[in-house]
This record gives C-alpha cells, sequence and structure tokens, in this order.
C-alpha cells in the first residue's frame, strides 16, 4: 500500500485548522464561590446559568472536616435544577436527583455529610453548614459561555 504524504500533511493541517478554530470560539468560564459559614448558616446564593451543563466542584477545607465533591448540574430556567454527581468521603455515594423545593439536597462536600450544596430555588443554589462548628471552603462553577 502506498501512502501520498503530501494528501496526509494537506488533511492533517485541515483537521488542526478545524481543532483551533473550535477551540478559539469556544469560552470557558470559572466562578468561585468562598464561604465561612457559621452553624446553621447559608452561603450567599449562587445563581446558575439556564440550558447548560455545569460542572460544580466543592471543597471542603475545615481541619478534621475536609472533603471533596463534585456534580454535574442543568438548570432549567424556572423549572427545577437537575444533576447527578458524587458525594464526599466519608460513605461517599452518587448522588442524583432534580428539584426546585428550597432545602433539598444536591450534595455533601465534607467527610462528616454536615455541609452540603442544597437546591435554593428553581435557578439557583446555596451552601448550608450544618454542623456545630464554623466551615470554611470554596465551590467552583465551570461551564462553556
Amino acid at each position: 500500500m502506498k501512502i501520498n504524504f503530501k494528501s496526509a500533511i494537506v488533511c492533517a493541517s485541515m483537521l488542526s485548522s478545524f481543532g483551533s478554530a473550535s477551540a478559539a470560539t469556544g469560552t470557558l468560564v470559572n466562578q468561585v464561590f468562598k464561604y465561612n459559614l457559621a452553624p446553621g448558616a447559608n452561603s450567599q446564593v449562587i445563581a446558575l446559568p439556564g440550558n447548560k451543563a455545569v460542572a460544580l466542584l466543592g471543597t471542603q477545607l475545615t481541619v478534621n472536616f475536609r472533603g471533596v465533591a463534585q456534580a454535574t448540574l442543568l438548570r432549567v430556567p424556572n423549572t427545577f435544577i437537575e444533576w447527578v454527581g458524587i458525594e464526599s468521603t466519608d460513605k461517599a455515594a452518587i448522588t442524583q436527583g432534580y428539584s426546585s423545593k428550597a432545602g433539598t439536597h444536591i450534595l455533601y462536600l465534607d467527610f462528616s455529610h454536615e455541609v452540603d450544596v442544597r437546591v435554593n430555588s428553581a435557578n439557583n443554589i446555596i451552601v448550608h453548614n450544618a454542623s456545630n462548628g464554623v466551615r470554611t471552603g470554596q465551590i467552583t462553577l465551570t461551564y462553556s459561555k
């Protein structure tokens, strides 16, 4: 079998330019929300973009209560938030569901399962601290613009 190297170079060059154009037109948005919550407190309201897959990464940083968790969320505007993800250790498990009801659990961020991301409305979320101590951490949302 003969290989036409000139054709292969032209083809690779075309594929490369398509990849570059695609990468150049896509823009990723990263939003970071830090929290420092007293016992029983909620974070600021965190708005989600509509009709986009949103990657949520959560990090709980308080010593002896650290943890990480992640989920992909979809906000159907004024209807509900849908999600699937992995809870933080201890007893990490898949979390999934959809809701517009305030207070609905989405994802635990800490080892003890006392700090969670919750539905606040059909359009936004909050972080809630159900522990008896101050908890600090951050949520990062990433999505394409």
